[in-house]
């Protein structure tokens, strides 16, 4: 994948967002709090059906959070993403669908420009164990585990948020890859003799989150995070995440989610997860 795909879809996003709205002034200040929490099944089950078919169970949570203080002087701003997934077809064993944590600290010293500095914090990893199924032979091989690995970064830079639509920022980055069990290929330096479990990668970093309500009941959700190591700018990592949601009542949602991650540590090629679901949202806060 070449830099230039993601450095232009950043450039993307800042040119519509500037076209949806001029600079907007936020005086509103105070916490605005915001919990989300949803649940979504899929059943299927079959008896003397001719045409052939398999029994199956898929069932999904999520939790979403937002805890945002503004000031005169200052912003900071608290996400937090909990998804846990599991699809289970006819006699087979239960396998994991989805499973995220991720945590996220936004500090924003406001100067009334366009810019403004920020410090930040991010934590990623899985709640239960992930493992790779081999069909053929009927064996799982496991790969994953809560904090095995996991991912924490620090960074310092400068905000721009326009409205409140669009906002990206830049900075300078430390990332740090955890693991335990699984050093390899997460964390692990293949040109070294030695076995590393911890891995710190200085680098810069671009985060660009995208919000708009297209209509009454249909929002789309987009972050876009980007990460270059200092000693290997060639070799970026990709996170970006998209949610559509359209509301068929105010309990039921239909949710599509589209992911694309690209780390060459892990694979040289771009992985991409798409979910399509029908259920239940309820807003907690």
């Amino acid at each position: 994948m070449k830099s230039s795909v993601p450095l232009t879809a950043v450039l993307f996003l800042l040119v519509f967002s500037a076209m949806v709205s001029a600079q907007e002034a936020d005086t509103t200040f105070g916490w605005k709090k915001q919990a989300v929490a949803s649940l979504n099944l899929t059943q299927a089950s079959f008896s003397n059906w001719k045409q052939g078919g398999d029994n199956s169970l898929a069932w999904q949570v999520k939790l979403a959070t937002r805890f945002d203080l503004n000031e005169e002087k200052w912003n900071w701003t608290n996400t937090s993403k909990f998804e846990l997934g599991f699809a289970k077809v006819a006699g087979a064993e239960a396998r994991k669908s989805t499973d995220a944590l991720e945590i996220e600290s936004v500090l924003v010293r406001k100067l009334g420009t366009l810019l403004n500095p920020f410090v930040a914090a991010t934590a990623k990893t899985q709640f239960v164990s992930g493992f790779d199924f081999d069909d053929d032979n009927d064996t799982k091989t496991k790969v994953s585990k809560f904090l095995d690995p996991g991912y924490f970064t620090q960074s310092i830079g400068l905000d721009y948020k326009p409205n409140e639509t669009f906002r990206t920022r830049m900075g300078f980055t430390i990332k740090e890859t955890v693991t335990s069990e699984f050093s390899v290929p997460y964390a692990d330096d293949p040109d070294t003799e030695k076995l590393e479990k911890i891995r710190v990668e200085p680098g810069i970093s671009s985060v660009s989150n995208f919000s708009r309500q297209f209509h009454e009941n249909v929002l789309l959700v987009s972050k876009l995070d980007i990460f270059t190591d200092l000693e290997a700018f060639d070799r970026i990592d990709v996170t970006w995440e998209n949610q559509l949601t359209l509301k068929v009542t105010k309990y039921i949602n239909v949710n599509i989610t589209v992911d694309l991650l690209y780390d060459k540590d892990i694979t040289s090629d771009a992985q991409l997860k798409e979910v399509l679901g029908v259920g239940f949202t309820y807003t907690l806060l």
